[in-house]
């Protein structure tokens, strides 16, 4: 484990080759890191977009284009990157972090087909309402566990390992033939 600000690109690709001189060329790259901040519109300041599409979008960008040419060197390879369903949603109340988890399932699709004719797969694991630690200290109370559970088709609280699972299988190769995709995991909502 190599801690890293992903919002420096600088010292998250020195973090990037120091893992490939401890291990060799890279072959799977999953990009999950995001802050889901409630903002009003009226509260948002250039500065704080700015941070929100740093911290949410920019970084799944430049960690592919420094590990993209290990694959290429190998032959093949599997970006996954975390998304959101949260955009999809009448939700509200976070239009930075909404903005760039949509722009996500954008940048998957294009890499796809830039990456694609070196045999390196790029998919986009899409989650819905992932219960954390996080998420429990700052959201989750027995109103919105009602409410969310009304709307999936699967009556239980989704969990880390539910998107894990689908991770290991976009990097394994099980999904070989997969690429340019958006995988949501979000329990069956059904609006």
């Amino acid at each position: 484990f190599k801690e890293c600000d992903l919002i420096d690109i600088v010292e998250m690709k020195k973090r990037i080759n120091e893992i490939r001189n401890e291990l060799g060329l890279i072959s799977i790259l999953v990009n999950n890191a995001a802050n889901d901040d409630r903002h009003k519109i009226d509260e948002v300041t250039p500065d704080y977009w700015d941070n929100r599409m740093h911290l949410n979008l920019r970084h799944y960008f430049f960690t592919s284009q420094s590990v993209y040419k290990d694959m290429k060197e190998m032959g093949n390879g599997s970006i996954i990157n975390i998304g959101s369903y949260s955009w999809m949603l009448p939700q509200g109340g976070m239009a930075g972090y909404a903005t760039a988890k949509s722009a996500i399932m954008g940048l998957t699709r294009t890499l796809a087909r830039d990456l694609g004719n070196h045999n390196i797969r790029v998919n986009c694991v899409v989650p819905g309402w992932i219960i954390t630690e996080r998420q429990k200290k700052l959201w989750l109370n027995s109103k919105i566990e009602k409410a969310t559970l009304e709307k999936q088709c699967i009556k239980r609280l989704l969990k880390p390992d539910d998107i894990s699972k689908v991770v290991l299988f976009f990097a394994s190769d099980q999904s070989s033939g997969i690429s340019a995709q958006n995988y949501v995991v979000d329990g069956g909502i059904m609006v």
